[in-house]
């Protein structure tokens, strides 16, 4: 590593919560920190090649998505009625286009279908069944909802219900995943995709496919992606209020950070973000015990880490 300020940088999360080295047993440490390292290389593999933030963002999420650990696309958790209804958005700095879908049952990585809508589409957030309308006009082929389910997740949903008392996960255990990145050319752009809540009822949507809520990308102060209590994220703009205080106060990534996810706090909300400036700076903050996470940048840094010392 150098004082030399990075020319890309990406960093992604797997998900805030409350995860521990007690809850966490050695084989689930191992597979959620090399799912984590895999996408984590994808998404460094384009920017090392002079590829741009939104593609690093795109390969990366599409990676975590893949990976069942991870509570987005296959491994996604069930709503309370036994299905999985997936979430993702995407945005680039440089133009501020965004994409976003919601209730999606059908496609394979959400997040490529947010692309889809950023670039090819007349709107910025599609969702259920016109969604998946979509992505069949534009050649997007669907899967058998069936691919998303994984035992472990519904074993989950189980759980849940067995307790009369309980609402949907507000423990937050298997959150949401991103990326953001900024590139050689000096943009930046951010990616969040989502399977909700465990046990959410009525067609909840949260945070993460909200433009400036959960994803947010401005050339002008960087990008950011969030996880965590979602409501509360909506409340407070969080994505873009990140990004208006490094804009217009001269915050840096981790100050402006911790001071949303205090505004989070204060309304009985926890959670976490990752953030990438145009400089090339990263935050990774959370207020819960963990938050799968990782970073690189073309210093040679690099960070592989799940609870609060690592």
């Amino acid at each position: 590593m150098t004082d030399t300020p990075p020319c890309w940088a990406i960093a992604i999360h797997g998900g805030a919560g409350s995860m521990t080295r007690d809850t966490l047993d050695a084989a689930a440490i191992a597979a959620h920190r090399a799912g984590l390292a895999a996408a984590l290389d994808a998404g460094r593999a384009v920017l090392a090649d002079g590829g741009s933030a939104i593609d690093a963002v795109t390969v990366a999420v599409s990676a975590l998505e893949d990976d069942p650990h991870f509570n987005a696309g296959r491994g996604a958790v069930f709503t309370y009625h036994g299905t999985n209804e997936l979430d993702a958005a995407v945005m680039d700095g440089q133009t501020r286009r965004a994409g976003a879908v919601a209730g999606v049952t059908r496609t394979r990585n959400p997040v490529q279908l947010a692309r889809t809508v950023m670039e090819a589409g007349p709107h910025v957030f599609l969702s259920g069944a016109g969604a998946e309308d979509f992505a069949r006009d534009h050649g997007i082929a669907p899967v058998d909802p069936a691919w998303f389910a994984t035992p472990e997740r519904l074993r989950q949903l189980e759980e849940l219900k067995a307790h009369p008392q309980a609402w949907f996960d507000a423990d937050m255990k298997y959150g949401t995943v991103g990326a953001v990145a900024r590139d050689a050319a000096g943009h930046v752009a951010a990616a969040t995709s989502t399977g909700g809540l465990t046990g959410k009822r009525w067609g909840r949507i949260g945070d993460s496919p909200l433009i400036g809520a959960g994803t947010y990308a401005d050339d002008r102060a960087g990008a950011v992606s969030c996880t965590g209590s979602g409501e509360q994220f909506i409340r407070a703009g969080a994505a873009h209020e990140i990004c208006a205080r490094m804009r217009l106060t001269g915050d840096s990534a981790d100050r402006a950070a911790r001071a949303v996810l205090g505004e989070i706090g204060a309304m009985g909300g926890v959670g976490g973000v990752i953030v990438v400036t145009p400089t090339g700076e990263t935050s990774m903050a959370f207020t819960t015990p963990g938050m799968f996470r990782a970073r690189a940048d073309s210093t040679g840094a690099h960070e592989v880490a799940i609870f609060g010392d690592g």
